[in-house]
């Protein structure tokens, strides 16, 4: 690849990459988990949560491209395999098929830790001045937090 010169220092373009790497994976595997919950929930809020997952996968579905997009735009190759995802996600497989209730506290969590991986990666970006990284990487927590509440409230009369 021809040398990269958008303002970001090499040692910090890669520091935020890899960064957006764990951010990638963390987003693939909650995307993976979220699809399985749909196509697999069965109960009382079958309809409610079926149509909620599909909404939360498709947006997130979106925004998986937007995350290795950046990567490559920082110059490095974005992970795409299971193993790949597997070896850098903080979130882990889910064996079986849980209830739906144990569905909603799972994504809760997964939700719950994409934010923090976002904080992390926030940070590395603010401090290199890479504005869009920073920009994307807000925007996500931002409907990881939202979509963390709204599965949290889902369980408050439980």
């Amino acid at each position: 690849m021809t040398s990269i010169n958008i303002g970001i220092k090499e040692q910090d373009r890669i520091a935020i990459a890899e960064g957006l790497k764990r951010l990638l994976a963390d987003s693939y595997t909650l995307y993976l988990q979220t699809h399985n919950f749909h196509w697999n929930v069965t109960g009382k809020q079958f309809r409610e949560l079926h149509v909620m997952f599909e909404e939360q996968y498709n947006e997130m579905a979106l925004a998986v491209d937007e995350v290795a997009e950046r990567i490559r735009t920082l110059g490095l190759a974005a992970p795409g395999t299971y193993k790949a995802f597997a070896e850098l996600s903080a979130i882990k497989e889910v064996d079986g098929v849980p209830s739906s209730s144990e569905m909603v506290d799972i994504l809760t969590q997964g939700h719950e830790q994409v934010v923090r991986t976002a904080r992390e990666v926030l940070k590395i970006a603010q401090s290199a001045d890479d504005e869009s990284s920073a920009s994307l990487v807000s925007d996500r927590m931002r409907v990881h937090e939202k979509t963390a509440w709204m599965l949290r409230a889902l369980r408050e009369n439980d």
